[in-house]
């Protein structure tokens, strides 16, 4: 009997561990596919309940079926990426100074802050974060270094290359990625139209991040055109009407010429507010 429940549980566990991989596939369909449904994407992960960046706010967006977590990637002294978007670890830990000055043995004697306060939650581990994230959703890294040869270490390591996209406006460096493997996924920045052209004729990518100035019928068209995506934040003014009960409005004007990526703070009311208007 002990060994029927034991088979028993064995079998929900790979049901779970294959529901899940298959989760992070269909995302990456859809994400590879500009005509699918509206994605979203968790700023600096689920931060409402949880630090940012911390591995509780990716299992966080991960459990509000959020398609992408982005996250902040820098590289310890003694090489070690790990996630922490400011230049320093004064806002978001109860240290101060430079991290990437530090080793990883003195970061991981830091705790993270939530809203002021100390939690007992550490400084993550790129390779923790990837780990978490394997199989489950979508990973925007958006680099805080240049030393990406010990990024793109981690990524083989944790065998994300799969849900793992590479941000950055630095094409100079977003060129050296992909020449270290033409399969990985890249997501320039672009500021203006015809740096978007520009971003889309070097690196053929699968999303380009756009913003206001030039978020244009024509500029959607170009990007679509060459089988990609638009990703536009909703931080700031979009996310304030979002939290203020105006969701319909703002998604509105998020999506009024097609952009179908939205960066947002507010994921959980972003999905919610894009089922109710049949976005997704």
């Amino acid at each position: 009997m002990q060994k029927r429940f034991a088979l028993f549980f064995f079998f929900l566990w790979i049901c779970g561990a294959g529901y899940a991989q298959q989760n992070a596939d269909a995302i990456r369909h859809t994400l590879l596919d500009p005509s699918g449904s509206v994605l979203v994407a968790a700023h600096r992960a689920e931060h409402h309940r949880y630090p940012e960046n911390s591995l509780k706010a990716i299992q966080a967006a991960i459990d509000l079926g959020v398609d992408i977590v982005e996250i902040d990637v820098k590289v310890s002294k003694d090489g070690v990426p790990f996630l922490m978007h400011d230049k320093t670890v004064d806002r978001t830990t109860n240290g101060k100074g430079d991290p990437e000055a530090m080793t990883w043995s003195e970061l991981q004697q830091l705790f993270l802050v939530d809203k002021g306060k100390r939690t007992s939650l550490k400084i993550p581990s790129l390779e923790e974060a990837l780990n978490v994230a394997s199989g489950k959703i979508l990973v925007d890294l958006d680099l805080k270094t240049d030393r990406i040869d010990n990024v793109l270490r981690i990524v083989r390591k944790t065998e994300t290359k799969d849900i793992v996209f590479f941000f950055d406006s630095d094409y100079t460096l977003l060129s050296a990625i992909r020449a270290a493997d033409t399969n990985f996924m890249i997501m320039p920045r672009a500021y203006r139209y015809t740096q978007a052209d520009s971003a889309i004729a070097l690196f053929d990518p699968p999303v380009v991040h756009i913003d206001d100035s030039f978020y244009t019928p024509d500029c959607i068209q170009m990007i679509k055109g060459s089988y990609a995506r638009a990703w536009i934040n909703a931080l700031g003014e979009p996310d304030e009407e979002i939290r203020n009960g105006k969701e319909k409005h703002a998604l509105k004007k998020l999506l009024k010429h097609g952009a179908s990526i939205i960066q947002t703070d507010e994921p959980q009311k972003v999905i919610q507010a894009l089922k109710a208007g049949g976005w997704r």
